[in-house]
């Protein structure tokens, strides 16, 4: 925003090279930046009335005439100014000397003094309150710590120790509007602006600033925050609007060896399910690429529509493609793939970074050949000797971890392939409407019939007696457990148990009579796949892990989910791990244990109660939202997320499916903004680095 004011900080009155230096520091470069550098809070100190009627314990403003001013000496030296006026008198107090007070005021100015009032041996009193010195009574020029509601900065030590405060930034604000104040033009149409009851650009910086009432401030955050999310949309509408013109391979959805598949399952494909296949069956028809998000809560089976679309590629002479981001959850999908696709003759393969050299030869071999249909495996599928006959479709799972570079690597080792992004991460609207706005998106927001809810409670660490008792209960009925850790060993800076150690423990101790084995990402490749086809087979009643397991473990037989220090993981990690149980015909269980020596903070306690109120992964994703927000959902680098500096997505959803509407409306009726030059200059001018990374290649 505000490109053309992209100008030096020395252009301003009151900024020269060594404050200019200072305000870099936060991020100030420009004047845009510092117009748009926003209070973090506010102080109402509009109340002002004679001293003797003035509230106790508030923020408060009192205009009078300095009457005494002394410096006490002592173990805390302190300056004392006097104020009067007709009702009575007050001090302001500041503790350290402040000697220099005395040249800057003299008996008999006319102050204005903004704190919160309290009182101190039976007189009133302010604690380094504001000052201002006024002209005359009522004098309102200049009044921009008293007697208003007062915006406050953040200053850094260093800011600080050069006498720069928030009162300083204050000055410099009034200073930049009053100097280019008239170059603020409103670059959104008056049209939208009119349509969705935002403010004028210039009268929503100047009051986000100088409020006249908290009102102000709400409106203006609200135009701030519109502006935010709609250049976004903007930029995803146009990204959109470039891969409809992206030419894709016609594919034959619901052929021969779909319709084969679907008639040997031993279920029916739930409504969600059916519904997702046609959209994708749609896409795969047109000539134009498809970009699709396929979104899906754990166990909603994302796999088998993933599936049904590969087929329709492999039933029109193509190949088709699976990307995962671990070993573990590539070789989940190509046995489940292979397991269904084995009756219809198709040569499925896995390819890893630990696939053993002639074999690695012999699926190079197949896929240049066309003899391999499907092939899955994980970032090794990008490397540059990993050739296709004929790629129709890449499908990449969990997508958000990998890069856009990766994706679009994959995608162009086939002539116009077809794309399609699957995430079990929920994502709350918001959130997928801004991080995921150029994409089609396909909801599978239904279960498998018979699948019950996974019951979760949490409980303190003295309860973990008992729950080992319910563990070992699951696992006489023939049942297997999981129980999780966040570490791998024990470390000096750290006192959560840890896999390995506890793993020792139990084999040796409480669990000495059941099978147990130990699973964690340091292992190498082979032995993790032995203890999982262990677990797998039945061999292993009680798998101790870390989250390696989060994503992808699929074992039916697996009925009891234990995370130790459950206060630790985030929401989004604790609803995947839940989601390795559940999957069978058995009642499942999610027992969340929180060490007892932690104070649990608040938002601790949220976490753990939204577990066990909800499966729903998409209201969890809603708390998770509220709780932190959204840069730090997937993490800000992995995702590629903005940072948003006016909008909340957990407060501003209203805002992100206005944006979007009218966004994609004015892109239908103006594509390249033509109409709009100085929306078009706006847009060109923000850095959209941050973004790269969620296109989907």
């Amino acid at each position: 925003m505000l490109s053309n004011l992209n100008q030096p900080l020395r252009t301003l009155p009151g900024i020269g090279l060594k404050r200019e230096k200072l305000l870099e520091s936060v991020g100030i470069a420009t004047v845009s930046d510092l117009l748009l550098y926003l209070p973090y809070r506010y102080v109402d100190r509009s109340t002002e009335v004679g001293i003797a009627h003035l509230p106790l314990d508030q923020e408060v403003t009192v205009v009078g005439e300095i009457v005494a001013m002394e410096t006490i000496p002592g173990k805390r030296r302190r300056f004392v100014m006097t104020v009067e006026d007709d009702t009575g008198k007050m001090s302001g107090t500041w503790f350290g000397g402040y000697q220099y007070f005395r040249g800057a005021y003299e008996a008999g100015d006319l102050v204005a003094l903004g704190g919160k009032l309290s009182r101190f041996g039976g007189k009133l009193q302010m604690t380094h309150p504001e000052v201002e010195v006024l002209a005359s009574e009522g004098d309102e020029e200049q009044r921009l710590h008293t007697g208003r509601i007062i915006p406050l900065y953040h200053t850094t030590a260093k800011m600080k120790s050069e006498r720069m405060t928030a009162r300083s930034l204050r000055r410099l604000l009034f200073a930049a509007l009053d100097t280019v104040g008239e170059e603020i033009v409103d670059p959104l149409p008056d049209d939208i602006r009119e349509r969705c009851g935002v403010a004028n650009l210039r009268e929503a910086i100047e009051k986000v600033h100088f409020p006249d009432a908290f009102a102000d401030v709400d409106a203006a955050r609200h135009r701030l925050a519109f502006d935010e999310i709609f250049y976004i949309q903007l930029y995803l509408g146009q990204m959109q609007k470039k891969r409809e013109k992206t030419p894709g391979r016609v594919l034959t959805p619901n052929g021969k060896l779909a319709k084969q598949l679907v008639a040997s399952l031993p279920f029916e494909l739930t409504g969600a399910q059916k519904r997702s296949v046609e959209e994708i069956g749609n896409d795969l028809t047109r000539s134009v690429a498809m970009h699709r998000l396929l979104q899906g809560d754990v166990g909603s089976g994302k796999t088998l529509v993933a599936l049904l679309a590969m087929l329709a590629s492999v039933d029109t002479g193509c190949q088709a493609a699976l990307m995962a981001p671990t070993e573990i959850l590539a070789e989940q999908h190509a046995n489940t793939i292979r397991n269904l696709v084995e009756p219809l003759g198709l040569d499925v393969r896995l390819l890893t970074g630990r696939t053993r050299a002639a074999a690695r030869r012999e699926i190079l071999t197949g896929l240049l050949s066309g003899t391999v249909s499907i092939l899955v495996g994980t970032h090794a599928l990008v490397q540059e000797n990993v050739l296709f006959a004929d790629l129709g479709l890449v499908v990449v799972d969990e997508q958000h971890r990998f890069g856009v570079e990766q994706r679009a690597t994959l995608r162009e080792k086939g002539a116009d392939s077809h794309l399609l992004v699957m995430t079990a991460t929920p994502i709350p609207r918001s959130l997928a409407l801004t991080l995921y706005g150029d994409l089609d998106v396909t909801l599978l927001d239904e279960l498998p019939p018979g699948r019950e809810p996974v019951k979760t409670g949490w409980r303190l660490a003295a309860d973990r007696a008992k729950a080992f008792q319910f563990l070992r209960s699951e696992v006489a009925q023939g049942r297997q457990v999981y129980i999780v850790y966040p570490l791998v060993e024990e470390s000096g800076k750290s006192e959560l148990k840890a896999a390995t150690e506890t793993f020792e423990d139990l084999s040796t101790g409480l669990l000495s009579d059941l099978r147990l084995g130990l699973l964690h990402g340091r292992m190498k490749g082979d032995e993790k796949e032995a203890v999982m086809d262990a677990f797998r087979r039945g061999e292993v009643d009680v798998l101790v892990a870390t989250t390696v397991i989060e994503v992808g473990v699929d074992v039916p037989n697996a009925t009891v989910m234990m995370v130790e220090h459950a206060e630790r993981f985030g929401l989004s990690q604790l609803h995947q791990l839940r989601g390795r149980v559940g999957r069978g015909q058995h009642a499942s269980y999610c027992i969340l244990i929180a060490d007892p020596q932690e104070h649990l903070s608040g938002e601790a306690k949220e976490r753990l109660d939204a577990m066990a109120q909800t499966t729903d992964g998409f209201e969890i994703s809603e708390v998770d939202l509220k709780i932190r927000g959204p840069g730090q959902i997937f993490g800000t680098r992995q995702a590629g997320f903005p940072e948003f500096r006016f909008a909340d997505l957990a407060r501003d959803v209203d805002v992100v499916v206005l944006a979007r509407e009218e966004a994609q409306a004015l892109l239908n009726q103006d594509p390249t903004l033509a109409s709009c030059a100085l929306l078009r200059q706006e847009l060109d001018a923000i850095a959209w680095g941050d973004l790269q990374v969620v296109e989907a290649g």
